[in-house]
């Protein structure tokens, strides 16, 4: 009797999570089309709402279809998966197929569609880890198949990303597939030496990549790098600045107009800034929590690993790559181009959100019925 009532608050109390966590979402996608409106101004607003109106229409569809698709379905594909982001990839670095802008090879041309294949590779290495953790649970402490072979999946896919040249997407890519390898049972003992080595060894290449380092040595220091490397980064600063507690009113805001490049981009966080005040900043940093609290209190109550490890790898993948971005635009962490999930402007990123998103929605609606709670295989 108590652990039927146990069960009943479980699924009860699961239910609202999940709208919680589909709102937070959809707050700050709308948000971010009101806003991409305003940061657009001066590159076309209209037709960058338009673009990106289509893409938020193809990813509710795809949040809808990831939301309610077989899981067993997809794990059984999952080589399949990991195989086309490969492949991808690997087109992106062929000279003609890859598309190149402002020195880095990252986009897929098809007609009128610029699609990144990087960003498609992180549903690729949440889903083929997930797998592979799931049936390789008893090996989980040897050397070989408890770190070896998924350090090697893991390695292929930061290699590659690496060569466009790509060091953002490469380290969160790292960051969270080192927490899943942690998550799943792998050994400490190799875990951490390894990954300080990696890190290490990432340091060096940014260290002797010009752009790279210039990037931190602005960063250290921003006023002094006010007018040439450090530009962008003190621009967004000015802008969070203007805003103030109330912001200047939406549509209102200068920095966008006139200053601050790749508004609707990357710093997308500080025209809202400008625009719509502390406030507003606060209220987004809160959505983001909420989303990542309410995802963390579920899965404590995971019962199979294939399902914990694919909304675990979702929920990081938005939650790091949010930290990153704010983390950048506020000063704290150095420039690297990265968006803002669901707000900044970019169909790609926003479609993989939106399936990371419809994943984890997924994995928490069979754990809402006393059935999907049951211990199965795993």
């Amino acid at each position: 009797m108590e652990k039927q009532t146990a069960d009943r608050l479980i699924s009860k109390s699961g239910g609202w999570l999940n709208l919680y966590i589909i709102a937070a979402a959809l707050s700050m996608a709308m948000l971010g089309l009101v806003m991409l409106f305003s940061a657009g101004a001066v590159k076309g607003a209209q037709s960058l709402l338009v673009k990106q109106l289509i893409w938020f229409g193809i990813s509710i569809a795809a949040f809808l279809y990831a939301m309610f698709m077989d899981l067993n379905w997809l794990r059984n594909r999952s080589w399949l998966v990991y195989s086309i982001c490969i492949l991808a990839l690997v087109m992106v670095l062929i000279p003609g197929l890859g598309v190149k802008v402002n020195g880095a090879q990252r986009w897929l041309g098809l007609g009128p569609l610029r699609v990144q294949p990087s960003e498609f590779a992180k549903l690729g290495i949440v889903l083929m880890l997930a797998t592979y953790f799931a049936s390789n649970q008893r090996d989980k402490a040897t050397l070989l198949k408890g770190f070896l072979l998924p350090s090697v999946i893991i390695g292929i896919f930061c290699v590659l990303i690496i060569l466009q040249p790509d060091f953002g997407t490469c380290f969160l890519c790292g960051a969270v597939a080192a927490t899943m390898m942690f998550h799943s049972g792998t050994s400490l003992r190799w875990l951490l030496p390894v990954t300080s080595l990696l890190i290490g060894v990432f340091s060096l290449l940014v260290y002797f990549d010009p752009v790279r380092i210039r990037r931190v040595t602005s960063f250290l220091d921003v006023e002094a790098n006010a007018n040439d490397s450090g530009y962008q980064l003190w621009q967004g600063m000015l802008a969070f600045g203007v805003g103030g507690v109330d912001g200047v009113g939406l549509g209102l805001g200068r920095q966008q107009v006139h200053f601050l490049p790749e508004a609707h981009t990357d710093f997308i966080f500080p025209v809202i800034g400008e625009e719509l005040g502390l406030i507003c900043t606060f209220v987004i940093l809160l959505l983001f929590l909420i989303l990542f609290i309410c995802s963390y209190w579920r899965l404590r109550i995971a019962p199979r690993v294939f399902e914990y490890q694919l909304a675990l790898g979702s929920v990081l993948f938005i939650s790091l790559q949010a930290i990153i971005n704010m983390g950048v635009v506020t000063g704290l962490l150095p420039t690297k181009g990265m968006s803002l999930p669901f707000i900044s402007y970019g169909g790609s990123n926003l479609l993989v959100t939106f399936i990371f998103l419809g994943w984890v929605v997924n994995v928490f609606r069979k754990w809402d019925s006393p059935q999907g709670l049951q211990p199965r295989e795993l």
